[in-house]
């Protein structure tokens, strides 16, 4: 076990999530999802989590096991082109992670989506949580742009607003 980062999940307080991402950063990244959405034919998902849970702390889960837990239970994975992406923020850690259905894994490499994730982390380090979140929007919705175009019918099968667990 990693005492040090339980110590960590233990002293992290939920008041965290609300100095990073107040309300009127929440509101910009929806409006920038939900912007980004009418571009190509691809769902962003974003959610933030201070702490996780005791329990998932004690296993030991990983930011990144973390993320593929909710991409499924949040059902990313459900969209009809299969262009579902999460982004995920896990503060306590400072560990951001996205997750790519199969349809854009296919066509675009992980490599793309570790290097939004560091360049997050760094906006982050440098206190910039709102800018940081934004431009991993930006740069998400261009590439999904390159490979699934939007069409004339372009349902938004997953919700924009930000979720704070």
């Amino acid at each position: 076990m990693n005492f040090k980062r339980l110590f960590r999940h233990l002293t992290t307080s939920h008041w965290l999530v609300q100095r990073c991402f107040p309300r009127q950063t929440l509101t910009a990244i929806e409006q920038a999802v939900a912007n980004s959405e009418h571009q190509h034919c691809g769902e962003l998902r974003f959610v933030v989590e201070g702490p996780l849970p005791l329990g998932k702390v004690l296993r030991d889960v990983s930011a990144r096991e973390r993320a593929i837990e909710l991409f499924s239970r949040l059902r990313v994975w459900d969209t009809a082109e299969n262009s579902g992406i999460l982004i995920y923020v896990q503060l306590a850690d400072r560990e951001v992670e996205i997750v790519a259905d199969r349809g854009i894994v296919a066509r675009v490499p992980q490599s793309f989506w570790d290097e939004l994730c560091r360049d997050m982390e760094r906006g982050f380090a440098g206190g910039d949580y709102q800018g940081g979140v934004l431009a991993t929007v930006t740069k998400a919705g261009a590439a999904l742009t390159d490979h699934f175009p939007a069409h004339s019918d372009n349902p938004n099968e997953l919700p924009d607003r930000p979720l704070v667990l």
